[in-house]
This record gives structure tokens, sequence and C-alpha cells, in this order.
């Protein structure tokens, strides 16, 4: 349609103009927040803008939903001012099937987005984090204390008072042993666990073990049967964010499977589904404020469209908040701002002027 090509050719350039605008903003914001600490560190300013580039498929990301409100709103409030809307609402044709094509770009925004963040603004952030890291002289503590894993769906559970990674050793450790009724079976106690490659070599261990109703110790042959890997016990430095989807899902089964703390990781994973969602939901909103203003509408747009947003991401901030813990389900932590703000977009867009 005549009028589709239209709107989506005044939408366009706008929307380039304001994406890299905002890619700008943020990677100055991100460059501006780390100076001091380049500088410290006399890193070659070659470095510096390396880290800075693999940093802008991140800065798109975030400037991809603020773009297309500022450019829909832009849009429509500029053919507002100009009365050429007038026109058309003259000749029959609905608000919302004039905008139509604008919520279709947003549809495909929020689609593009997803693929986007898995395949390419994670490896890029993954890079970039590395690099400053590297150059800022930081480094991440992956031993860790007091540990409980599952193992074998919870027939093995390991007790670990200290795991050193860089040994990779395990002190004071403790193995209770159970059958598939969840009856117990044994209990072994060592001083220390070494990994040698293939499984754990147990120093001294007891065993304990109930015999005709008593229990009994003795020494635990030397044996190969616990082959739990060594980075299930170190201090988890990955974040579910940081993970492409597929793999995001499989940390947070790994978490379950060893008895760990998952309800931040699968709030976390759920989330990336969801946020993709924020292009066609400001976009909806965007709309939907069109047209309820009979003066400085161009403004009056942007700031209503611009607070709308506002009150998503607070909204959505607090409910992954309660998701992460444990106050209410991952899954409406996630999705529950998503659903509303769209049935509100509807029926606001259902309720412009004509």
């Amino acid at each position: 349609m005549i009028l589709d090509r239209y709107l989506i050719r005044q939408f366009i350039p706008i929307f380039f103009a304001a994406a890299g605008m905002f890619m700008l903003l943020l990677s100055l914001i991100d460059l501006f927040a780390n100076l001091v600490r380049y500088l410290n560190y006399e890193v070659p300013f070659v470095q510096i803008m390396r880290i800075s580039m693999f940093y802008l498929p991140k800065s798109f990301s975030y400037a991809l939903p603020i773009s297309m409100l500022f450019a829909s709103a832009y849009t429509l409030g500029d053919l507002y001012a100009r009365n050429e809307l007038t026109s058309i609402f003259s000749s029959g044709i609905p608000f919302w099937r004039f905008s139509l094509p604008l919520v279709f770009a947003g549809l495909l925004a929020s689609v593009f987005s997803f693929f986007f963040d898995d395949i390419v603004v994670i490896p890029t952030l993954r890079v970039k984090n590395e690099l400053s890291r590297h150059y800022l002289h930081q480094t991440t503590a992956e031993s860790n204390s007091d540990i409980v894993i599952k193992a074998k769906n919870g027939q093995i559970i390991y007790s670990v008072d200290y795991y050193d990674h860089y040994s990779q050793i395990l002190n004071g450790v403790t193995i209770i042993e159970q059958n598939n009724r969840g009856d117990f079976v044994s209990l072994i106690r060592a001083h220390r666990g070494t990994w040698t490659g293939e499984y754990w070599e147990l120093e001294r261990p007891i065993i304990y073990s109930m015999e005709r109703g008593v229990m009994r110790d003795r020494p635990l042959p030397p044996t190969d049967v616990y082959r739990e890997h060594p980075d299930t016990f170190r201090r988890s430095a990955v974040k579910a964010e940081e993970l492409p989807v597929r793999e995001g899902r499989l940390l947070v089964r790994d978490l379950k499977t060893a008895g760990l703390p998952y309800i931040e990781a699968q709030a976390e994973y759920y989330h990336r589904f969801s946020f993709a969602t924020v292009s066609l939901i400001v976009m909806i909103l965007s709309i939907s404020m069109g047209g309820r203003f009979r003066k400085n509408i161009l403004l009056m747009s942007l700031l209503a469209s611009l607070s709308a947003a506002v009150v998503f991401y607070v909204i959505e901030m607090i409910t992954m908040m309660m998701a992460k813990l444990g106050y209410i389900p991952t899954l409406v932590g996630a999705w529950f701002p998503v659903v509303v703000f769209i049935i509100i977009g509807l029926l606001l867009l259902k309720g412009a002027k004509t």
C-alpha cells in the first residue's frame, strides 16, 4: 500500500539517525566510566579503541528499543504537526490500520534483537570483558568454600569445606551415598581429595555403613568411582545473561542437578526471551500516545512515550528482582510486565484519535 511505504520511508531515516546517536552516547559513557583506570594502567590507545569497538554491538542492543520509540513518536508527531494525518483520517483509514507497518517493524525488531543478542552481542561482550580484565589487571576468584553438590540424581551428595581451584584439591570431604529410594547407604570422610585428571583420589578415606543395624567404619580402599568434574565445585564466575540461550538452559539444568541455587540463573534465562519484546512494546506505546495532544504534539508525544517506557523498565526491574529473590515465580517475573504493557498499549491504540 502506498501509505504503508510512505510511513516506513519517513520512519527509517529517523530510526538510523537515532540509533547512531544513542550508540555513540552509550559507547562514550562506557569509555569515560573506565577512562581513568585505562590511563592509570597505561593501556595503549589502540587497545582502548579495540575494547570500545567490541562494546558497539551491546550499545546497539541497548539503543534499539529507545531508537524505535524515538523514531515512531517523532514520525507520527511530525505527521500530526503537518496535518497530514488529518487528510488520512478524512479518507476513512483508521489510525490503527495506518500505524500497522510500525507495529510490524517493532515485531521484526524484537525478533532481530533476540538473535542479534544471542549470536553477536554475547560473544563480543565476552571478548570486551576479557580484554578489560586483562589490561586492568582484574582477576576472578574461582575457589569456593562450604559447598554442597548433588550427583547422579541425588544418589551421591558431596559436602566440601573448601575447594582450591588452582591446585584442584578438595579439603574436608564428606560423601553421602543413597539408593534409588533415598535410603542411606554409606558415608565417606576424607581430609583431602585430589583431582587426577579422571577421578578424585581421596586421602585416607573412612567409610561408614550400616551392617546388621550397627554403624561400622573401616578404611576405604583406593577407588576411581568419584568423577565429578572440578568445575562443578568452583565458584561460578559465569552468569546466565552472559551465555547464549542454549548454554543458559544447560547452566540452569546443571545448577538444578547439582543442588545449587538456580533461581537467579533461571530468571535471567527467561528474561532473555522477554527482553527481546521491548522493541515491540515501546513501539505500541509510542503509537498509542500519538494524537492524544492538541498542542506541542511532537514534544508531548516524545515525552509521553518516554515516560511510559521508563515506567515499564522500572516495573520490569522490580519484578525481576522479586523473581531472583524467590518471592514470585521466575516466569512471572520475566513476562508479567510484558503482558501487562502490551495489553495497555493495545487498549490505548484502540482508543487513539482517528
